[in-house]
């Protein structure tokens, strides 16, 4: 069940940290296939493309991913964190998870994202529910 509602939510928090261990944490749109998770560099606004999330993969491939969700009903509450590795995707790489992000997200259907994917192999799920 963890794993589906990883897999089904719209919006992650990625954590990065750079070799010092600085931690970087941005939201992301994400896709799921098998034990890879996904993320594309794409066309919405960013103040550079010399992304700090990119930087810091380079030099510490070590990722989380936190998907949550809340209800005024703490019943209802949820959390999933993916731990992996991960490594950034060039070239043709990059055609078919960027198919399973189009999958996913309507916006991407006429705009597939031009830019790097991110590419995690989970390693580890930890998921807490109210």
């Amino acid at each position: 069940m963890s794993l589906d509602r990883f897999a089904r939510a719209r919006v992650a928090r990625l954590a990065t940290a750079d070799r010092a261990g600085r931690p970087h944490l941005v939201p992301v749109t994400f896709a799921v296939h098998e034990d890879v998770v996904v993320i594309a560099v794409d066309h919405k606004p960013k103040t550079t493309t010399n992304l700090r999330r990119l930087r810091n993969i380079a030099e510490n491939d070590q990722v989380s991913l936190l998907v949550d969700h809340y209800d005024e009903d703490w019943r209802q509450l949820w959390w999933v964190r993916v731990d992996g590795v991960a490594r950034i995707l060039a070239g043709d790489e990059r055609i078919e998870p960027i198919e399973w992000l189009r999958a996913k997200y309507e916006q991407y259907r006429d705009r597939p994202p031009q830019g790097p994917v991110i590419e995690i192999r989970m390693f580890k799920m930890v998921n807490w529910h109210g």
